[in-house]
């Protein structure tokens, strides 16, 4: 990256800006440098490092420690001082005032020179979180403090760092101290019914956690909340699916009264039939199978199911399962990819009146209706063969299980 410098007076003392959430940066009188230029990777590591610790003086033997763990380098003190004299180096080539001033050695010790007025996002991001716990203040100004906290939180604690022994804990540790903190504003806010201000914590949050289900949960709410049962629709069709992709787990039973709730709100009173049927129609041409979340797969079932001992019309359910080999799993990513390339097969293969979920990352459940048992053997078949010819080199197994619904008595 190349630097936006600004000329400073060499007798001012520079206010010094450190990024540590979401990635490094650190901006002196307009100049700034970051982690997303080619520097060396233990450059990085060390300044981190003593920015992370700045409030102590830090020995040889702790520094080496932790920049070379494995102990695989030869003369660590030696190299120790090439990176210092490195990261001074740095600094003075971009125009970083009091360049020579910033890592002082005493008696044996490194130390950030915390005489430069400094600010840290993570410190700032701590100390707001801190006053915001003070159940004293009134709930508007306990607001505006974890909000202004959570908008410092871009990303995770020192993402390129994330494989050092000593950035994981820190890492953990302030993920936590963020998901704590949007949880109880989001409390706070549900109470002064301030849904458009958790629908916003919501969605930051669960860039941060996707699979975090209490904030999937409350951004439902709010949506609700809020009249907007479509929207909460949407987010729940979108939350079920991820988790099946992510964790092989069907919604929990929260989200499943969540899903009941949403359902019962999507009516209104309305006059018109043909506004009505506007409403219910497909928004674009229907071909292929009707595809739907389990949970209105379900109830498609039952519905049929009822039915089917009243009409007699024979309907079949079949589960497809994708392996990597008998007996294994596929890894979750390659999976998901097989998957779609699986569901291409089935909408082409399939009728406008069959109906599919997703069951599983590794499954899809089907619904046939007006067939024989030779006949569904015969669509499921084809299914896998057409499969198998688009895509030859995709090394899975598919199998799959067929049987008659089973008809309310």
């Amino acid at each position: 990256m190349v630097p936006n410098t600004v000329s400073a007076s060499p007798d001012r003392q520079p206010q010094v800006r450190i990024t540590m959430l979401g990635g490094f940066s650190l901006t002196v009188a307009g100049s700034t440098i970051n982690d997303s230029s080619s520097r060396a990777r233990q450059l990085w590591n060390l300044l981190e490092y003593l920015i992370t610790f700045r409030n102590r003086d830090i020995s040889h033997e702790e520094l080496i420690s932790a920049l070379w763990p494995d102990n695989r380098i030869d003369n660590p003190a030696n190299a120790l001082k090439n990176l210092i004299y490195r990261i001074r180096s740095d600094l003075a080539e971009n125009r970083v005032p009091d360049s020579m001033d910033f890592i002082l050695y005493k008696r044996g010790t490194y130390s950030y020179n915390n005489s430069l007025p400094t600010l840290v996002d993570t410190e700032e991001f701590e100390r707001l979180i801190r006053t915001a716990g003070n159940l004293s203040l009134p709930p508007e100004e306990r607001i505006s403090l974890y909000q202004a906290a959570l908008k410092l939180y871009t990303g995770d604690f020192l993402p390129k760092s994330s494989s050092e022994a000593w950035v994981i804990p820190l890492a953990t540790y302030f993920h936590s101290m963020y998901l704590k903190a949007a949880a109880e504003v989001i409390h706070l806010l549900e109470s002064q019914k301030r849904y458009e201000d958790v629908v916003d914590i919501c969605e930051a949050a669960v860039t941060v956690d996707q699979l975090e289900e209490y904030f999937h949960e409350s951004l439902i709410r709010a949506q609700l909340a809020m009249e907007r049962p479509q929207k909460a629709m949407a987010h729940y069709e979108y939350v079920t699916g991820l988790f099946y992709r992510e964790l092989g787990v069907k919604p929990s039973d929260s989200l499943r009264g969540l899903y009941r709730e949403i359902a019962g709100r999507m009516t209104h009173t309305e006059s018109d039939l043909d506004a009505i049927k506007e409403d219910l129609r497909e928004p674009h041409e229907a071909r292929g199978p009707f595809f739907c979340p389990y949970e209105v797969f379900r109830d498609m079932y039952q519905l049929e199911a009822r039915s089917a001992s009243r009409t007699g019309r024979s309907v079949f359910v079949a589960l497809i399962t994708l392996t990597a080999s008998p007996s294994k799993i596929p890894d979750p990513q390659f999976s998901a990819k097989a998957m779609a390339r699986l569901k291409t097969a089935i909408c082409s293969s399939l009728r406008r009146g069959d109906v599919v979920s997703l069951f599983s990352p590794t499954q899809y459940v089907l619904m046939l209706p007006y067939l024989t048992f030779e006949n569904g053997q015969m669509v499921m078949e084809r299914i896998i063969r057409r499969f198998k010819k688009e895509n030859p080199r995709i090394p899975v197994s598919l199998e799959y299980r067929l049987q008659p619904l089973d008809p309310v008595v």
